[in-house]
């Protein structure tokens, strides 16, 4: 027996579309609805801006995380990684299924440019253990990256048993495609993309030409994955969002 799970990652630029031109918390979330995806990876996730609530009438009152997922999904975590004198922005991860548990892992490496890795374990129906799905942002220098992989590598070999199902996702920075080696030979993993030979561009959602957003799988199988760029997308955030659709295999509990 098999079960279909929809991921679905997105870099949501704090609720503003691209150059801060305009508020697109509201726009964001319908859109994020229609994908209607079962797990979402978030990236630049606005946990708290003082200044933006006070200069925009309509600024939700709850964190981003929070207002996505009422009514919707269920269950949501939340890591902040970059805090400031008038709030906070990180990664969050939603799910129409209980999430287990939660941890913010800091693999700051530069001060001035503060990262975590948001690790949850999420309870699937008809599953023997639980699913691991770990939300990355990633440093926009090379050498940082390699840290932060190997920071998460080293985290994933420590804490998630072999045969578990996996996925890791979000906004890699990588344009030079160094996570794919780092992340197939050492943890098995596959990006949802890679029939194709490579990731897909995502970046600027406008007119993409860099890979820089993906979405990696263990233990699970790719049915189709694809990138929602260009209008109304491009609109809302300066990244694309991406969207897989994915089979597990059922097990007794």
């Amino acid at each position: 027996m098999t079960l279909a799970l929809s991921v679905a990652t997105w870099n949501i630029h704090k609720g503003f579309s691209q150059f801060n031109r305009r508020m697109m918390v509201h726009e964001l979330r319908d859109r994020l609805r229609q994908l209607s995806a079962d797990i979402v990876f978030l990236q630049e996730v606005q946990g708290l801006h003082l200044r933006h609530a006070e200069r925009h009438a309509d600024w939700p009152a709850q964190p981003q995380h929070e207002f996505l997922a009422e009514d919707f999904w269920e269950n949501h975590s939340y890591g902040s990684n970059m805090i400031y004198d008038h709030g906070h922005h990180g990664n969050a991860i939603l799910s129409r299924f209980p999430i287990l548990h939660e941890h913010n892992q800091d693999v700051t490496h530069l001060r001035f440019e503060r990262r975590g890795l948001l690790h949850c374990t999420v309870d699937m129906p008809q599953l023997a253990q639980p699913l691991h799905c770990v939300c990355v942002h990633l440093s926009l220098f090379a050498r940082s990256r390699r840290w932060q992989m190997d920071a998460l590598a080293a985290r994933i070999e420590e804490l998630v048993p072999a045969g578990a199902p996996l996925l890791i996702a979000g906004d890699f920075n990588d344009w030079r495609n160094h996570a794919d080696d780092l992340l197939a030979e050492r943890l098995g993993l596959a990006e949802v993309f890679s029939g194709g030979g490579r990731p897909s561009r995502s970046y600027p959602a406008g007119l993409p030409l860099f890979r820089l957003d993906r979405i990696y799988q263990r233990g699970l199988q790719v049915v189709a994955a694809q990138v929602h760029a260009g209008r109304p997308w491009s609109s809302i955030s300066d990244h694309a969002a991406l969207t897989a659709e994915l089979r597990l295999k059922a097990a007794a509990r």
